[in-house]
């Protein structure tokens, strides 16, 4: 089964203000979701997913990450990136999961951003105006809290019982006047000297 895209959303948001204080760089958030039908619907308990992730999962990876890129003005401006999907009532989590969990769907944000880091993520099950939640974090450095940051939206008529949404996100900037420090301090006043954390 082809992709069958339904409707394509984006969601953009700048944070100038935080905590009544102004932001020294203005934190940007970005978000591209593609409504898909769900190609495992009406089909029972389908053992084998592969088929459908090899034809699906790379067609929605260059979409979507094409979709975040033009709204972040290229790879290069991204700082923390993440990945989410919803499927409807009637799917399980599992083929949420399918179409994201794959390196024919993340290797396209990865590459694109030059990212180092892993995709982090949610796969959930939700019903029309379910709320997406999407963890980012920073693409070279999991241990960079400063871009431990999340992005939420819903769409209002989606997914329907037959869909998924496939969302990926990326941020320009990390949380204004971050001021918790980072892993590796906790880890040094833990008497642990590790310097890297690859996730």
């Amino acid at each position: 089964m082809s992709l069958e895209l339904q409707k394509l959303v984006k969601f953009s948001e700048t944070t100038f203000i935080e905590g009544g204080k102004t932001a020294g760089f203005p934190l940007q958030l970005h978000t591209a979701a593609a409504i898909v039908k769900n190609p495992w619907f009406g089909r029972g308990f389908v053992e084998d997913l592969k088929p459908e992730i090899q034809e699906i999962a790379p067609a929605l990876g260059k979409l979507l990450t094409d979709e975040v890129l033009a709204l972040t003005g290229g790879g290069e401006a991204v700082e923390a990136y993440g990945k989410a999907a919803m499927v409807g009532t009637h799917g399980e989590v599992e083929h949420a999961s399918a179409l994201i969990h794959t390196l024919r769907f993340g290797n396209f944000f990865r590459n694109a951003v030059g990212a180092k880091s892993y995709l982090s993520f949610t796969n959930v099950r939700s019903g029309p105006g379910g709320t997406l939640v999407i963890p980012l974090m920073d693409k070279h450095d999991a241990g960079r809290r400063s871009h431990y940051l999340t992005t939420q939206f819903a769409v209002p008529d989606a997914p329907a019982h037959d869909e998924i949404i496939v969302a990926l996100a990326a941020s320009i900037g990390g949380r204004p006047h971050h001021r918790i420090g980072d892993r590796y301090q906790d880890l040094k006043d833990l008497g642990d000297n590790t310097t890297t954390l690859d996730g």
